[in-house]
Formats: C-alpha cells, sequence, structure tokens
C-alpha cells in the first residue's frame, strides 16, 4: 500500500476501535479515505458532494449506524480472502475485518496489481468499495446522493497511469509526448 492508502487503513482502525465496532467495514474505510487521502477525496469533484458524504458518515454513531453495531457486513458477492475460498465454514475471516471490507482491499490489491503497480492506492480501495452495491459505503454514498457506479468509475480513471490515458504515441494533455511523464516545470519558452 502507498503511505496514504496506509494511513487511511490505520485510520479506519482507529475508528472501529473508537466507535466500539467489533470489526473495520467498509464505511470506515470510506470515512478514512475522503478524510485523509486527498487523491480519494478529489474523486468526488464537488465539495458538496464530499461534506453531504462526510455528514452522514460522522452521523454513524448517533444515527443509521446503530444498526451496524452488532452485525456483520457481508459483501454482495460473499467473498472471502484467497486463503479462505472454497473453505464451507463461517467462522473463517479476516480477523478485525468484515468480509465486505476484506473484499475491498483484496479489490484494490488486484486493481493495482492489473495495472502492473506494486503498491495499491487509494483510489483503488476507493473504486473497490464503491463497486459493491450491498456495502454499508455503499448506503452511505446512495442516502448522500452518490451514484456509487459512476464514484467507482471516476476513482478507475483517477487512478490509470497518465500513460495509458495518452495513448500509444498521441499528444497528452499537457503537451508532452505520449508515455512520457514529466515532472517539475516545463522546459518550453
Amino acid at each position: 500500500m502507498t503511505p496514504p492508502l496506509a494511513a487511511a487503513v490505520s485510520g479506519a482502525r482507529r475508528r472501529a476501535l473508537r466507535d466500539g465496532d467489533r470489526q473495520i467495514d467498509t464505511a470506515h474505510l470510506l470515512h478514512s479515505l475522503v478524510e485523509s487521502d486527498p487523491e480519494a477525496a478529489a474523486v468526488f469533484e464537488s465539495g458538496d458532494r464530499l461534506a453531504r458524504v462526510l455528514g452522514y458518515l460522522v452521523q454513524r454513531s448517533i444515527g443509521y449506524g446503530l444498526r451496524w453495531q452488532r452485525s456483520v457486513e457481508e459483501s454482495a458477492a460473499r467473498r472471502m480472502l484467497p486463503a479462505t475460498r472454497g473453505v464451507e465454514s463461517r467462522e473463517v475471516r479476516a480477523p478485525g475485518w468484515s468480509p465486505a471490507a476484506a473484499g475491498a482491499l483484496e479489490g484494490a490489491l488486484r486493481r493495482a496489481a492489473g495495472r502492473g503497480e506494486p503498491q495499491a492506492r487509494g483510489v483503488d480501495l476507493l473504486a473497490a468499495v464503491a463497486a459493491d452495491p450491498e456495502s454499508r459505503a455503499v448506503e452511505v454514498l446512495r442516502r448522500a446522493g452518490i451514484d456509487p457506479a459512476a464514484l467507482a468509475a471516476r476513482a478507475d480513471l483517477a487512478a490509470t497511469p497518465r500513460e495509458a490515458l495518452d495513448g500509444v504515441g498521441g499528444p497528452a494533455p499537457d503537451g508532452a509526448s505520449g508515455g512520457t511523464r514529466r515532472e517539475g516545470p516545463s522546459q518550453q519558452v
């Protein structure tokens, strides 16, 4: 994981402990991502959208989130970690993580690996969290008036390397040649 994503995961763990929850769930991950990872927060494209999401997440301990406290968050696909695939027992789970949150983290790692990157980023986790239609994070997004599928698509786009978006040999949006990424100021006059 990149340092911002590792910080978001640590923040989600602290949030779950502080809230008295037994497991880190996707709403904890979403809350921590939008607070601590600027790249993930930018995917919302609007401060108003982000404020609405944060408003719902903050209400978790006093509002609708109370009904989540004594239940385990499953995922739409009933995903399990690779070490537990094929095992019938429902008792085999990633300790401290809801099955949906563990599946989202696994999905983020797969997304990064699919691009050939060694580390997952916050936008990878945001895309994975928003892609599970039955996750608590998606429930929060819907209540805030945000389309989870559109958010997941924007997060995937944000995670795509710029070179891949430029096309093969085509001009990059900033005038640099395709496939070449410049850091720092331009040398053009």
